[in-house]
């Protein structure tokens, strides 16, 4: 890795920084929560007393939707993000890092294997809650959860918006935000992505909310597309 030339806050998304290397690249990153410690071998740089982690837009949606200039960044620091889909913690490390020690990231995973990967990250992240749990009956940990600023969903489902919508309406405060990452060939390998695409923001609609923005993730996530809406129940 190329020598650190500078780190600056993004121009755009707050809590997230960009790194300039001597190479003439740049990176995006999130400031350490954990500082020393990585997740998913991502580069940590440091400046000053400060440290900062690679937020590698190959291995993370939501770092791939703020490349290709999604609307906003609407998660903040010391907001409750429910995580649906939470894998081994790659994106819900960096979502742990913007929201801070006042914040939390409730990681709603299915995968008893995936979980116990989720509960080493969680070790030394104590605003990150690993719940072992299917994301289709939100009833199942709704004494953990007690309400959502923002809800995050990665499932491989082919009801992917659906799933998002009980979800919501279990936990997501009115005015809250989503993001959603469609996966086209999870729902069906038969269509075109686009009209996957359009087909899932339907159902979001018919849920209650708002389209912002919708960025397709190419070339980081082939067929894959992340939605920003507004919960406007």
């Amino acid at each position: 890795m190329a020598e650190v030339i500078k780190i600056s806050e993004h121009p755009k998304y707050s809590k997230v920084y960009v790194v300039e290397l001597e190479d003439g690249s740049t990176r995006l990153a999130t400031k350490n929560l954990t500082p020393g410690k990585k997740v998913y071998g991502e580069w940590l740089f440091k400046i000053g007393e400060e440290e900062y982690r690679e937020w590698n837009s190959y291995r993370s949606k939501l770092s791939a939707a703020l490349l290709k200039g999604i609307r906003e960044l609407v998660i903040k620091e010391g907001m409750r993000v429910l995580y649906l889909g939470a894998g081994s913690g790659t994106t819900p490390s960096h979502v742990s890092d913007i929201v801070g020690p006042e914040g939390v990231v409730y990681g709603v995973e299915f995968a008893p294997r995936v979980v116990r990967e989720l509960l080493s990250v969680a070790e030394d992240r104590k605003n990150l809650i690993p719940i072992l749990a299917d994301a289709r009956f939100p009833e199942k940990y709704a004494y953990i959860v007690d309400y959502a600023d923002v809800v995050y969903a990665d499932v491989a489902q082919p009801n992917q918006a659906s799933i998002v919508n009980i979800n919501a309406k279990h936990f997501l405060k009115a005015g809250g935000y989503l993001y959603l990452a469609i996966k086209a060939r999870s729902i069906d390998v038969t269509k075109e992505p686009d009209e996957i695409y359009k087909s899932e923001i339907k159902t979001l609609e018919g849920g209650g909310f708002r389209i912002l923005d919708v960025v397709h993730l190419d070339p980081y996530d082939k067929d894959h597309a992340m939605v920003l809406a507004q919960y406007m129940k």
